[in-house]
């Protein structure tokens, strides 16, 4: 059982646009200025995001935990 790359594309981009709008308002809660949120998420989404697309890509390849689907 393995992802498609367009699968892993996808959740990745989503988990990002959530992640990124924690990073802003906390960004913006400890600094207190819009711009400085703004450039550190804008930042981390880059970084984040092909982290994150390596990372599922890798645990793809992994068999631990998977279980094959039972046929019904």
């Amino acid at each position: 059982m393995f992802e498609k790359s367009y699968r892993t594309a996808l959740k990745t981009t989503s988990w990002r646009v959530i992640a990124t709008t924690d990073t802003f308002i906390i960004s913006w809660y400890i600094t207190g200025k819009l711009t400085w949120a703004g450039a550190i998420a804008g930042i981390e989404v880059f970084t984040k995001m092909f982290l994150y697309y390596g990372h599922e890509r890798v645990w793809n390849r992994v068999s631990f935990g998977r279980t094959a689907k039972a046929e019904t």
